[in-house]
Formats: structure tokens, C-alpha cells, sequence
């Protein structure tokens, strides 16, 4: 009669059951991190890629941060100057009218105010920083507070910034120069502005004198616009090149995101299918244990 050894079998069947209770919960702590291991050396080969991929993963998440800062900045600079562009322009078309009517009642106010606006505008901070300061940053970049200081001022004297340039990275190899000096915007706007402060106050109705003034204003003016726009121009160039740059680091992110998934993440069907398949098999194994746990010498004889 053969005989059978049951400590032994017991022994193996108990070893298989931790196996199979290990690759169970092994496919447990796959579907609740969604991951293939819990660490780079469960990985295997394929960790020195992942790792490669998620330092290109941070650097392209910096271009964008980068780029969405300088951004904000550039759009700052294209609202205040579009809000001198308009002021100005208002001021044209109310200085022309004056001309041609000869009267000019409140027109001392709206070029005072015209003033404000650039001065205003020119000393537009961003988180309590002068933007249009280049990098002196303690002091605001436009000087007069009045058209009636202004008067008085020689025009080198009006502006304090320099023309420093900041620099961001936002691509491999790339770096955008970008900023705007106040006297960059206003240099050539400041003869107007001293031509009409020199022929005010203005009354109700306009003299000869004053006629002559505002004429050689609006072709200072003219000259003074058309700086403004073209700041502002090149300013919309460097908007657009930021935003492809940013566009473009958000694209690679989103590739490098799909390479390290490709690596990482556990296929979830496939993850539930091994622990149904598993949990199968280690009852079965329960089961077989029991059995063979309660044999014995009685039975057989029985």
C-alpha cells in the first residue's frame, strides 16, 4: 500500500498558500495606487527611462510656469500702454476739434488729466514692483506728478528708468529677453505735453498763440503715437512667442505624462481579472489545507 506523508504535503501546501496570499495582495496595492510597483526597483529596466522622463517632466512644467508669468507681465504692459494709446488719442480728436471751432472749454482739464493717464500708466506695478522701471524698482520711473511740473523739467530728466532687460527660460536652448522701459513709451510724448503746458491755462475760447501751440502739439503728438504703437507692437510679437512656447512646453508635458504612464500604471482590467483569479485559488488552497489537516489514521481505517 502506498503511503502518504501528510506533515510534508502540509508543508508545501502552506508555502503555495503564502505565494498565492503575497500575489493577492501584491494585485491589492496594485489597484489601490493604480500602479504597476511601488517603487523604481519594481520597475526593473524600464526605471532609468521613467526617471529620465519625469526630470524632462519638471523642466517642462518650469517652461510653463515660467512662460505664464512673463505672459501675465507682457499683457500688463499691453493694457497700460493700449490705455496711453487711447487717452491719447482722445486728446488728438479733442485738440483738432478745439482748433477747428476755436473754443476750448475744458480742454486745460482733459489735457491734465491726458497726463495723468501716461503718468499713470508708466507707473504700473506688478506685486508692488514698477514694471516699466527696468531694474531700478525703488523708485517709480515717470518723475513729474503735474503737467505744471513737467513744464519746468528738462526732458531727461523726466524718466528714471534704465534699460535693463529681464530674462526668462522657456525652452530648451530658449531665452526671451522681454520688458519695457517708461522712456521707451513716452520719450517723444514728453514735447507735447510741454508744448501745451506752456500755451495753458486754456479759457473758453482759444488765441492765436495758443492756436499756433496746439498745432505743433498735435505733429509732436503724432511722432510721440506712433512710438507708442510700435512698443507696443513688438510687445504683442513677444505675447505671441510666449504663448507658442507655452503651448509647446504643455504639449511636451503631455507626452511625457503618457511615457510615464506607459511605465508606471497598472492596467487596472487586467489587475482585477488576477485578483479574482487569485482569490480563487488561494480559497482553494484553504480548502485543500483543511482537508488535509483533518485527516488521520481513524478516518482511514473507517
Amino acid at each position: 500500500m502506498t503511503r502518504v506523508a501528510t506533515i510534508p504535503l502540509q508543508r508545501t501546501l502552506s508555502s503555495a498558500m503564502q505565494r498565492s496570499q503575497q500575489n493577492l495582495a501584491a494585485s491589492q496595492l496594485q489597484l489601490t495606487t493604480t500602479k504597476k510597483a511601488h517603487d523604481y526597483a519594481g520597475l526593473g529596466i524600464d526605471a532609468v527611462r521613467t526617471l529620465s522622463a519625469r526630470s524632462m517632466l519638471e523642466q517642462q512644467k518650469s517652461y510653463q510656469s515660467v512662460a505664464s508669468r512673463v505672459g501675465t507681465t507682457l499683457s500688463l504692459y499691453d493694457a497700460n500702454i493700449n490705455q496711453i494709446d487711447d487717452s491719447l488719442s482722445n486728446l488728438r480728436t479733442e485738440l483738432m476739434t478745439a482748433l477747428g471751432t476755436g473754443d476750448s472749454p475744458g480742454l486745460q482739464g482733459l489735457v491734465e488729466g491726458s497726463f495723468a493717464d501716461m503718468r499713470s500708466a508708466l507707473n504700473a506695478t506688478e506685486a508692488g514692483l514698477p514694471i516699466f522701471a527696468g531694474s531700478q524698482t525703488n523708485d517709480l520711473p515717470v518723475v513729474p506728478e503735474t503737467l505744471a511740473d513737467l513744464a519746468a523739467m528738462d526732458p531727461a530728466d523726466v524718466f528714471v528708468n534704465d534699460k535693463v532687460l529681464q530674462s526668462g527660460r522657456m525652452g530648451d536652448g530658449v531665452d526671451v529677453e522681454y520688458g519695457i522701459g517708461a522712456s521707451d513709451v513716452g520719450a517723444k510724448l514728453v514735447p507735447a505735453f510741454q508744448t501745451l503746458a506752456a500755451a495753458g491755462p486754456f479759457g473758453e475760447r482759444l488765441t492765436d498763440a495758443q492756436k499756433d501751440a496746439i498745432r505743433q502739439a498735435l505733429d509732436e503728438l503724432d511722432v510721440g503715437l506712433t512710438d507708442v504703437r510700435a512698443v507696443n507692437a513688438e510687445n504683442g510679437r513677444k505675447q505671441k512667442q510666449v504663448e507658442m512656447l507655452e503651448t509647446r512646453a504643455k504639449d511636451r508635458e503631455i507626452l511625457l505624462t503618457d511615457v510615464i504612464g506607459s511605465v508606471e500604471d497598472a492596467d487596472l482590467g487586467q489587475v482585477a481579472l488576477d485578483i479574482s483569479q487569485r482569490q480563487t485559488i488561494l480559497e482553494a488552497s484553504y480548502s485543500v489545507f483543511s482537508q488535509l489537516s483533518s485527516l488521520s489514521l481513524t478516518r482511514f481505517l473507517d
